[in-house]
């Protein structure tokens, strides 16, 4: 029988000239019926560490996102703990493509602009998991006034590679903002460490830590492939070399 899974998709320095040659797109998917349950595990961790105020001052918002820029010393504890209850349950699960350096793409040897790549980068990151058996709701980080338009040719690459017209299978691409999500703010978070550990830096200790602590959970080391089939933690090293675009 089909099954449904929801599909939160981020990505980090994916600007062609930004500060950063490492590029990372990820995503945190689960059963469609596990959301619920998750998010609701997320939030009372923020309670937990008195990240998350409850009643009617808060008027149902969420004070605190969880980010990988906001990591610090101060909260380190909250951090691994998140970083423990995703690798403890076993329906949530991350894939992520690292492009190491950008500044070896040549766009104009494929015909293609920077847009159109990252498109391809899109789907090569998704067709891993999208199985044609299942169905599938993709959500996006709303980031500009260009926002409509990625969700729009995402969703269209997305179907026409599954020959899904009807949108059988690729429900639908929808964007939402982070603080409506707490799967969106947890793919965030692996990102961000992946996207660390890629860039060589240490400028935060308690950014280190978490590292470590998701090395020795998946026994990765977060700058290599993972086995193709790889269900927790799936990474994806890309190099634009040897003729691929």
């Amino acid at each position: 029988m089909a099954e449904a899974f929801n599909v939160y998709c981020d990505e980090s320095c994916h600007l062609i000239h930004d500060q950063s040659k490492v590029m990372v797109l990820g995503c945190v998917w689960c059963l469609t019926d596990r959301v619920p349950e998750v998010a609701s595990r997320l939030r009372d961790i923020k309670a937990e560490f008195g990240l998350l105020k409850r009643g009617p001052e808060s008027a149902g918002r969420d004070p605190f996102e969880l980010k990988w820029h906001k990591v610090s010393p101060g909260k380190l504890d909250y951090y691994l703990r998140v970083v423990d209850y995703f690798f403890d349950d076993d329906d949530l699960h991350f894939r992520g493509v690292v492009i190491p350096d950008k500044s070896k793409l040549d766009h104009t040897a494929f015909e293609q602009d920077h847009d159109t790549w990252y498109y391809k980068m899109c789907f090569t990151m998704l067709e891993t998991l999208i199985d044609p058996q299942h169905r599938y709701r993709v959500y996006l980080d709303i980031k500009d006034t260009r926002s409509e338009v990625k969700r729009q040719k995402l969703e269209e690459v997305l179907r026409n590679c599954r020959y899904d017209a009807a949108g059988s299978i690729v429900e639908r691409v929808q964007q939402i903002r982070s603080h409506e999500s707490e799967l969106l703010q947890l793919a965030d978070l692996l990102i961000g460490a992946i996207s660390y550990q890629n860039r060589g830096l240490q400028t935060s200790s308690a950014k280190t830590e978490i590292i470590r602590r998701i090395q020795k959970r998946s026994g990765k080391t977060l700058a290599g492939t993972t086995w193709l089939r790889e269900a927790k933690l799936n990474l994806l090293v890309w190099q634009a070399s040897g003729g691929r675009p």
